[in-house]
């Protein structure tokens, strides 16, 4: 009782109206999502801890038409002063102030649904003009789903061939159909290759996707648990990405051949790729430091040598398949092995950040998903002579996975070594600190109640030498 009327009583602050714009923004104006973070959470003067509201024009519309709900509520309730006699006025009035948090969080909603249902035909017009330009154009078109990695792969493909031909890959996280169709509207038409990423958050999302790019050849990255809680089960997550291998049919489908949940549904024709083989050539010399990783690809006595300044052993499949898609068409040798070359560290993605104190920080804060923790783990085992911190506040979107997934999360981190982990308070990492000690681990756990406090606290809990992972964020919506 005592909480929620703390919650209701932090409505009542000048930033109310902004907090609900930015819980929408954040939700991605998912009403379902935002309803859900309506009811768990507890203070709204401090929804915006990790991220802010930002400007767009849509947050902009949410915002002023909150402030328009309170100040209608306000009117109304002064109205009702004016125009009604008795007591019984007073008791109408108190109860639009008491009930004013209700009617703007929930009353946005409907103004929401309107601009939802002018928005989709507009978009619908949007991507259908993109659909034809795609249709017309005459690049070699590649696709990349999976439910991890889709980025980094996206990255390295457009370093390799942008050496020997000219290079198109849709930016940031634009793998919806809207964000692809916004892409394709930048295109000159003199493309000879077209990347494009493939998100999937719903069954028949990549089916929709392929309908729209069109893809030549195609890549799935993996599965695993990410988005688990839309999909419900990883049947429906396996489904959905390899609706890829259904439209491309007898077309090059390059698959990860490191996941088990891809590797399950390998089917005749597809390509697998990792750090041992990819169609052909074998992989042999692999090795990874903090400098970057190296690596030969062999096959009837060729060899060809290559380095990359991404960090990880994982990163040998996705840079040799990439490299075996340059082959198919048509680059050079030298060519691949200067776009390697010349592949870096993606930001937020295992990218180092040397600091001034001589702590080294690897910022993987965009990773969040059980394959890349895996990886990471296995990254910082490999290091040798240098004391290493792990930071995560978890994973978010296990579903019914999350008890399974964090424990094992724990339970890398003992076999490994990790000499101290720092964990954030909230509903998953119990389960990591209850995987650590399942396997009797050894070093420091530390508690903070959130990602900020435990950022602050870093440079009093490291010397120089020490190697800092920063493992995924968390966002306000999540507790």
């Amino acid at each position: 009782m005592i909480e929620a009327f703390k919650k209701w009583l932090s409505a009542y602050n000048i930033r109310y109206p902004r907090s609900i714009a930015y819980m929408l923004q954040a939700s991605e104006y998912d009403i379902h999502e935002y309803a859900s973070w309506l009811r768990s959470v507890k203070d709204f003067s401090a929804v915006e801890k990790r991220k802010r509201f930002e400007p767009t024009a849509k947050g902009i519309a949410m915002l002023i038409i909150g402030w328009l709900i309170v100040f209608a509520s306000i009117g109304k309730a002064s109205f009702l002063l004016w125009w009604i006699s008795g007591n019984v006025k007073y008791l109408l009035a108190a109860a639009i102030v008491i009930a004013l948090p209700y009617i703007v969080s929930y009353g946005i909603i409907i103004p929401l649904i309107v601009i939802k249902a002018v928005q989709v035909p507009i978009e619908a017009i949007i991507i259908a003009q993109a659909k034809k330009i795609i249709k017309r154009h005459p690049a070699v078109k590649i696709g990349i789903a999976g439910s991890f990695g889709k980025t980094t792969m996206r990255e390295i493909l457009k370093a390799v061939l942008s050496e020997g031909k000219k290079v198109a890959a849709s930016p940031k996280n634009y793998n919806t159909p809207l964000g692809i169709s916004q892409f394709v509207k930048s295109l000159k038409g003199d493309e000879e290759i077209l990347i494009f990423e493939l998100g999937e958050y719903y069954p028949g999302d990549i089916k929709r996707l392929c309908e729209l790019t069109l893809p030549d050849i195609g890549i799935i990255t993996g599965v695993n648990e990410a988005h688990l809680q839309k999909f419900g089960t990883i049947e429906k997550t396996k489904a959905t990405i390899f609706e890829i291998a259904d439209y491309l049919g007898d077309k090059p489908l390059f698959v990860n051949g490191e996941n088990d949940y891809a590797r399950e549904e390998l089917r005749p024709g597809h390509i697998l790729y990792s750090r041992r083989q990819v169609g052909g050539w074998n992989i042999r010399n692999g090795e990874s430091n903090l400098t970057g990783t190296a690596f030969t690809m062999e096959k009837e006595g060729k060899k060809i040598e290559l380095k990359s300044s991404l960090l990880g052993l994982h990163q040998i499949g996705p840079l040799a398949a990439a490299a075996r898609i340059a082959m198919d068409l048509g680059l050079s040798a030298e060519e691949i092995r200067q776009g390697i070359g010349k592949t870096r560290p993606f930001d937020h993605r295992m990218e180092p950040k040397p600091g001034a104190d001589g702590v080294i920080t690897l910022d993987d804060s965009y990773n969040g998903n059980p394959d890349g923790v895996a990886a990471v783990i296995e990254f910082l085992a490999s290091l040798e002579d240098k004391r290493r911190i792990y930071v995560t506040p978890g994973l978010v979107e296990m579903g019914s996975k999350k008890e399974e997934v964090h424990k094992r999360i724990g339970q890398r981190l003992a076999e490994a070594g990790i000499e101290k982990v720092i964990l954030t308070r909230n509903s998953v990492t119990p389960y990591i600190e209850a995987g650590l000690k399942e396997k009797n681990y050894k070093g420091d756990i530390e508690w903070f109640p959130d990602a900020l406090a435990a950022f602050a606290a870093l440079p009093y809990l490291t010397v120089k030498g020490d190697v800092v992972l920063l493992q995924n964020d968390w966002p306000d919506q999540y507790r």
